[in-house]
C-alpha cells in the first residue's frame, strides 16, 4: 500500500509513542508481561501503522526493574540500577516487537546500549530511514546514560527524528489540577502551556523531558491509553486528553 502524504488522514506524520513499563504488567497476577495486554497494545499501535503515520515508540522498564526504587529500596548503586532499568526496556522491547510481527507490522529495535545480537544500535540516519521506509522503530536502552528516564528518551528521540508530537500513554484521561485517583473533585485540563504547566507545578514529565520539550517546542498529548482505540483518536485529532504546547 502507498502512504503519500496526502493519503494520511491523520493530524501527524510521525510521532512518538511513550509507553510505561508498568502498562504492559498484569492487573490481577505477578506476570511482568501480560500477553492479554501485550496483544491488546500492539492492536491498537498496528490501527495507527494502518494509517500511514510513522511510528517511534519508547517503552520504559518499570514493570521489571526501575533504577530509582532499586537504588532506593534494594541498596543497588543508583548508578548501577539505571543501567538495570535501561536492559528492562531493552526485554519489553523485544516483545512488543515479537506481537508487532506476528501481527504482520514491520518493526526494528534500536538501542543506545550496544548489543547487535539482540537489536540494531541507536543510529539517528538509519532510524530515520526505517521510519521512512514504514517500520515501526522501538527505541530501547534509554539514553545508553544513567540518571536520565524514558521520559527524556521520548523527549530526545522525538526531537532528534522531527515527530510532530509525543503521545504520552498513560493511567488517566490527561492532566488534572491535583490527583484525580484520591480527589473526585480534580478538574482536567484539555490544553495547557508549558508556562503553565510550570507555574501549576503539573507534574507532565520529569523535569528534563519537559525542558526538553519545551526547549524544542515538542507538544504532548497526555491520554488515558486504557480506552480502546485511545491512540487513534489521539492521531487523529480528535478531543481526548490533555495536550501540552
Amino acid at each position: 500500500m502507498d502512504f503519500s502524504d496526502s493519503q494520511v488522514p491523520s493530524r501527524y506524520k510521525r510521532i512518538v509513542l511513550k509507553l510505561s513499563g508498568e502498562a504492559l504488567s498484569s492487573r490481577s497476577t505477578s506476570e511482568s508481561i501480560d500477553g492479554d495486554i501485550l496483544q491488546t497494545v500492539c492492536r491498537e499501535v498496528k490501527a495507527v501503522y494502518e494509517l500511514g503515520v510513522e511510528i517511534g515508540l519508547v517503552v520504559g522498564g518499570g514493570n521489571i526493574f526501575r533504577g530509582l526504587a532499586g537504588a532506593e529500596i534494594r541498596g543497588v548503586d543508583r548508578t548501577t540500577g539505571d543501567y538495570m532499568g535501561m536492559l528492562a526496556t531493552v526485554i519489553n522491547g523485544l516483545a512488543l516487537m515479537d506481537c508487532l510481527e506476528k501481527l504482520d507490522v514491520p518493526v526494528r529495535v534500536m538501542s543506545a546500549i550496544e548489543m547487535n545480537k539482540v537489536a540494531e544500535p541507536y543510529i539517528l540516519r538509519r532510524a530515520t530511514r526505517h521510519l521512512e521506509k514504514r517500520r515501526v522503530v522501538i527505541f530501547v536502552g534509554g539514553t545508553g546514560n544513567p540518571y536520565f528516564s524514558t521520559d527524556t528518551t521520548a523527549a530526545l528521540r522525538a526531537s532528534e527524528i522531527g515527530a510532530g508530537a509525543i503521545f504520552k500513554a498513560t493511567k488517566v484521561d490527561g492532566i488534572y489540577d491535583k490527583d484525580p485517583m484520591k480527589h473526585p473533585d480534580a478538574v482536567r485540563y484539555e490544553t495547557l502551556s508549558f508556562m503553565d504547566a510550570l507555574k501549576l507545578r503539573l507534574k507532565v514529565m520529569d523535569a528534563t523531558a519537559f525542558a526538553l520539550c519545551m526547549d524544542n517546542e515538542m507538544p504532548i498529548l497526555v491520554f488515558n491509553m486504557n480506552e480502546a482505540g485511545s491512540i487513534k483518536r489521539a492521531v487523529l485529532g480528535q478531543p481526548i486528553g490533555t495536550l501540552v504546547s
